[in-house]
């Protein structure tokens, strides 16, 4: 059982660091597509394209490995989700091609298309919503059918309180998460207009992330009535701190100072809440199909995957932070020197 819980804890970090990552990229399309609708893409623009540049190919590293590991660990969990996401999961997929597609034109082709950056811009927010479908139904309510005859009942998750707050949250916490990256790169820049523009937006998007966080918990009463004791009666001091951490984040970004150390108080409000949100959960993976200590694979298994998952994390993140202090963080490329 303690394999168990060693593969949801290494799965839970690789999915965190591509929920952060996937998150700026994101949200940098869908602000790169309003600056250009607005008039504005003349102030920020320059500044989002350095940024993406060196690391848009890596993004979904960290999914992939998530992916992989979801089914190597857990193949009753692959199986009904498998099964039941096939129609979300597609839409996903072929939106991350439209969003590399677009890569491939703005770099090689003489001009970007309206159209292309609509696509690009739109399917940012698209993307995490139909992700976030896995969300939902992991909480219970929505599978009809038993064995291999598994479906997913459309009408109760078009009709769910819970459902729709989910998809709010995750639409919301990538503009979230993506403006107070970008504002604290545009004050590393030192780009006055980039900044005073982002800053706006990463204000603007606190509050209203907030709230919807508030619907999540009220609905996922509704939804799930145990996981929401869990959460509020044994792992509320993580939610505290989610909020605390926000608190801090918005102070500093109101007197404008260290917006470095801001940015990693919004790491820490998401790693609260979400590994927060996974303990309350536990030991179901697939509420009340799945859990993890029945669905995982045998001992043998479960310790190569561990070791192979690891051994691929202490790969990823040097290789990241190389790449990061190379191009996004080099002072002379940030300021559009190089």
């Amino acid at each position: 059982m303690i394999f168990a819980y060693i593969g949801i804890t290494v799965l839970g970090i690789f999915l965190f660091s591509y929920i952060i990552i996937a998150s700026i990229d994101f949200g940098a399309g869908f602000f790169t597509l309003h600056a250009k609708v607005t008039k504005q893409d003349k102030q920020i623009n320059h500044l989002i394209g350095r940024y993406l540049n060196p690391v848009w190919e890596v993004t979904n590293v960290f999914f992939v490995f998530f992916f992989v590991g979801i089914v190597g660990f857990f193949p009753d969990a692959a199986k009904y989700f498998g099964t039941v996401l096939l129609v979300p999961a597609s839409i996903a997929l072929i939106l991350l091609t439209i969003r590399g597609s677009f890569y491939a034109f703005e770099n090689y082709g003489p001009d970007s298309k309206l159209i292309w950056l609509a696509m690009y811009g739109l399917s940012g927010l698209f993307i995490p919503a139909a992700l976030a479908t896995t969300l939902t139904i992991s909480e219970g309510g929505f599978i009809t059918g038993s064995g291999d005859n598994i479906d997913l009942n459309w009408l109760e998750l078009a009709l769910s309180p819970y459902s729709w707050s989910v998809v709010f949250l995750a639409v919301i916490s990538v503009l979230y998460i993506s403006s107070g990256f970008l504002t604290y790169y545009a004050s590393k820049a030192k780009d006055k207009p980039a900044y005073d523009l982002l800053r706006y937006w990463f204000l603007f998007w606190g509050p209203p992330m907030i709230a919807i966080s508030l619907f999540v918990f009220v609905s996922l009463r509704l939804q799930n009535e145990a996981h929401f004791l869990s959460a509020v009666t044994d792992y509320w001091w993580m939610f505290l701190l989610s909020f605390i951490s926000f608190i801090g984040v918005m102070v500093l970004t109101l007197i404008k100072k260290w917006h470095g150390f801001a940015f990693i108080l919004v790491i820490l409000q998401m790693a609260f809440a979400f590994f927060g949100y996974g303990a309350s959960k536990m030991p179901y993976i697939l509420y009340p199909y799945v859990r993890i200590d029945e669905g995982v694979v045998n001992s043998n298994m479960a310790i190569a995957l561990i070791i192979a998952f690891v051994l691929g994390l202490l790969l990823l993140i040097p290789s990241l932070i190389l790449l990061l202090r190379l191009f996004v963080f080099d002072k002379d490329y940030v300021e559009g020197k190089k």
